[in-house]
């Protein structure tokens, strides 16, 4: 199996935390070496230490058995309250410990601080013995300032839905809405509000007879309408108008044939057919929500690209529970 957009990113986050801290905590690890398990000898050793621990806000040590050892050390203090306390269920030690050098703890919430915060344990060894480790805790915040985000995915991702639906899938059938009454006129009302009037996300629900609008220039809020206000020729001077954005990933023509395939699906079979679906006009991405409560999201030129033998087909071997959807 491939490794994830996602989980490359996080990866890649977290290399960088060890590769930063791995070489101060290594060489802090062989002094403690020489005065373990003395508590005092620890506390000065980790805290004229600290400073070389780049966005660390936490130092301590603890033995093998998960007792701590040393005081809880920052960088303006040193609070020896937590010594002798038993840290074995912390969620680092839930993963195998590393006998030689540093290991990264998951993201959790810190007791200690009430943070977020990731912890790189660095094996304590003397004699080639593991005498235990010392803790390193990293907030979250600090580690997350340059504020890059992982880039969303755009290929086609398939999600199974309740398989109570699925399996009862072929008892069901298609009840004419008010919106499959009027989703021409919907479709072009909607296509003249994403090319001409700003609207750059649109969501239809066809059974509950409802689209969900957003705006280019008021992201935060989105705008709810019914099918009668929504085919309602007025409705455009609530919507300024606004010019098709440069940054758009797909055209103002694509825009007309993705919605035409939206109306063919919803009527392409009497019992798996669309339930809902949307359209983002500026990373080109649309979602299928099926009535096998399949969901489907796909970058709008591959969509374009498929007929409705493939739908109808992959979605009746779906319900059937021979493919994934």
């Amino acid at each position: 199996m491939t490794t994830s957009h996602l989980q490359q990113a996080i990866l890649e986050k977290k290399a960088a935390l060890a590769a930063t801290a791995s070489g101060p905590l290594a060489d802090l690890a062989a002094k403690c070496a020489r005065v373990w398990p003395f508590a005092e000898e620890l506390d000065r050793l980790l805290s004229a230490a600290f400073n070389t621990v780049p966005h660390c806000h936490l130092l301590y040590a603890w033995d093998v058995d998960g007792i701590e050892i040393s005081s809880m050390v920052q960088k303006d203090s040193i609070d020896p309250s937590w010594r002798g306390r038993d840290l074995s269920d912390r969620p680092y030690l839930k993963n195998n410990l590393p006998f030689k050098g540093i290991m990264l703890s998951s993201v959790y919430l810190s007791q200690y601080t009430e943070q977020q915060c990731i912890t790189a344990l660095q094996a304590v060894t003397r004699d080639d013995k593991l005498m235990g480790f010392i803790a390193a805790d990293f907030a979250l915040s600090d580690l997350l300032d340059d504020q890059r985000l992982v880039s969303p995915i755009t290929k086609w991702q398939q999600f199974r839905g309740d398989p109570s639906i699925r399996g009862t899938v072929f008892l069901q059938q298609r009840i004419q809405s008010v919106l499959d009454e009027h989703i021409d006129e919907l479709n072009e009302q909607i296509e003249r509000l994403m090319t001409r009037h700003g609207v750059f996300h649109a969501k239809i629900h066809y059974s509950s007879g409802r689209v969900s609008l957003w705006l280019l220039d008021d992201p935060y809020n989105y705008r709810i309408h019914n099918v009668m206000e929504i085919v309602d020729p007025d409705i455009c001077l609530a919507y300024p108008i606004h010019a098709f954005p440069k940054e758009a990933k797909i055209t103002p023509k694509k825009v007309h044939d993705v919605l035409e395939e939206f109306k063919a699906l919803r009527f392409a079979d009497e019992t798996i057919y669309l339930r809902s679906s949307s359209l983002n006009i500026m990373n080109g991405m649309l979602g299928l929500t099926f009535s096998c409560d399949g969901s489907h999201y796909m970058p709008a030129d591959e969509f374009l690209e498929k007929n409705l033998s493939f739908w109808v087909g992959t979605l009746g071997a779906t319900a059937g529970g021979d493919s994934a959807a």
